[in-house]
């Protein structure tokens, strides 16, 4: 299975922005799939996970902005993201999590510009 992100870009603190996470298979294998993120100099992050059953998980820094949802008939999981501020500045992954198996995507810059 392969993931791959996109919807990544430049935006003005407060604005939004959507971030899909396109899988080249079922994602209904995926226990557990998120978003994680990395910001230069320092280590990767979690920001959000959603289980298969719809249970969220969310990094206090994100809660009440950041929305996690997956559609398991289009194998894409979403990132909607408001209210943006410069220290969401980050490349993002998209990761799912099998019984034996982790696959990542290749990340999406997101800048947030003050």
């Amino acid at each position: 299975v392969q993931l791959v992100e996109s919807g990544g870009g430049l935006v003005q603190a407060g604005g939004s922005l959507r971030l899909s996470c396109a899988a080249s298979g079922s994602t209904v294998s995926f226990i557990v799939m998120g978003w994680y993120r990395q910001a230069p100099g320092k280590q990767r992050e979690l920001v959000a996970t959603i289980t298969r059953g719809g249970d969220t998980n969310y990094a206090d820094s994100v809660k009440g902005r950041f929305t996690i949802s997956r559609d398991n008939a289009k194998n894409t999981m979403y990132l909607q993201m408001n209210s943006l501020k410069p220290e969401d500045t980050a490349v993002y992954y998209c990761n799912g999590r099998e019984i034996l198996a982790n696959y990542w995507g290749q990340g999406t810059q997101v800048t947030v510009s003050s």
